[in-house]
């Protein structure tokens, strides 16, 4: 199946102008054969390649490998995506043209974000379908010690080979599952955030992120029941959702309050140095937890009280002293402040109309449970007595409007 990315772009209902620097999104069986002709039609083909890998996947694709004019094979334990290891990489760089990617989503950073940095163009070639990032021009990276989601580069081709895919461990399956399904919470959170706050809306975006999560759903439920993987209609679903994150240029569409427990998993603040997890993995129990919270709100009637920012004691507290500083900058022009929020009020039963639309939580446990996927703190290594401060702890990580940032300025 070959993607036309094209029908994205151009003057949309929402009033903005929608580009993508994806031309091509290529997901077929044995599709890594036929690589340099998708490189020539992108117009990529005769320019100077450096091909990245990590030890892992080059020697699982060995006979899989692409044409390069340089090859750095990256030492795989360890391997995290952080400013200062990629600089490093980027000293070994042997004047490329275009940079391919060639694994999972840590090595796509290293591809995107040197390829920001340089000025060129970024080509990626997914191992796995375990996250939405591929397509995405988003590099989620550890900058000065914090985890960031920071805009760069897009691949302008993307060749996912099903071949090569098919062959990953079940446990990047059940991470996939996670990772799309957690649409569920991020749409509501945009559309509750634009209810109550007037933030920019798209409906042709939310529209394609719907449909990254129904291919999902449906595909969710089928393995659930038969234990049938269909890895084309799972990798089409990551690769929609990515596309999202490009037509915004931040990644609204597909991360909400649920993504924000992946970001305090990667940091260890105190208290959660134990805690571990794949990217799908820890959105997964985000997805769980807002899904429960959520439809406890639901239930209730709320009032408004002022906002008061986060103190830095508080901060101080939660974060210890290593990722205090940055938690602090990052909240100091607080979204909670620029807007009433007698508007939550007035707005409520909005509110619990979108809620409503959230899987009730007993069925989202069968399922991820028929997926094995993991949706529990202690799935991912935080202790079950830590539960409660999950939420509002993980959205002092980045300043974006969701419910459970909202709940600062509720009381019930």
């Amino acid at each position: 199946m070959i993607m036309d990315c094209e029908k994205y772009t151009g003057k949309c209902v929402c009033g903005r102008e929608h580009t993508l620097e994806t031309k091509l999104v290529v997901v077929e069986h044995n599709a890594v054969a036929n690589f340099e002709e998708y490189m020539q039609r992108v117009g990529l083909a005769d320019k100077r390649r450096t091909v990245v890998y990590d030890t892992n996947i080059y020697k699982l694709t060995e006979g899989k490998h692409i044409k390069a004019d340089q090859e750095i094979v990256l030492e795989a334990q360890g391997l995290r995506s952080e400013d200062i290891l990629i600089e490093n990489m980027m000293k070994d760089l042997d004047n490329p043209e275009v940079i391919v990617a060639y694994g999972a989503g840590t090595i796509m950073d290293f591809g995107r974000y040197p390829a920001y940095k340089l000025g060129i163009p970024f080509v990626a070639v997914p191992t796995l379908a375990s996250s939405d990032g591929f397509t995405a021009n988003i590099c989620s990276v550890i900058l000065e010690g914090q985890k960031k989601s920071v805009p760069m580069v897009a691949p302008q081709l993307v060749v996912a080979d099903l071949d090569i895919i098919s062959g990953a461990p079940m446990r990047l399956v059940s991470s996939g599952i996670n990772d799309i399904l957690s649409k569920y919470i991020s749409l509501v959170d945009w559309r509750i955030s634009t209810l109550v706050s007037g933030e920019y809306f798209c409906p042709m975006v939310a529209e394609l992120a719907e449909e990254a999560l129904k291919i999902m759903r449906e595909a969710a439920d089928k393995y659930a029941a038969t234990g049938v993987v269909d890895h084309e209609a799972m990798t089409m679903a990551q690769m929609k959702s990515g596309l999202t994150m490009q037509l915004l240029n931040h990644s609204r569409a597909a991360s909400g309050a649920e993504h924000l427990i992946a970001h305090l998993v990667e940091m260890k603040p105190p208290r959660f140095e134990t805690a571990e997890g794949i990217h799908g993995e820890c959105v997964g129990v985000g997805t769980f937890l807002c899904a429960k919270k959520y439809h406890e709100l639901a239930k209730l009637t709320p009032k408004a009280k002022a906002f008061e920012p986060l103190t830095e004691q508080w901060i101080q507290e939660k974060f210890g002293d290593r990722l205090a500083p940055g938690i602090i900058k990052e909240n100091s022009a607080d979204v909670l402040g620029t807007f009433d929020p007698q508007n939550i009020i007035d707005n409520w039963e909005g509110i619990v109309a979108y809620i409503n639309t959230i899987p009730p939580v007993d069925e989202l446990e069968s399922l991820f449970k028929a997926c094995k996927c993991k949706y529990l703190p202690e799935h991912i290594g935080i202790d079950p007595s830590l539960s409660e401060e999950i939420l509002p702890i993980s959205a002092a990580i980045r300043n974006r409007l969701t419910l459970i940032r909202m709940l600062r300025v509720l009381e019930f």
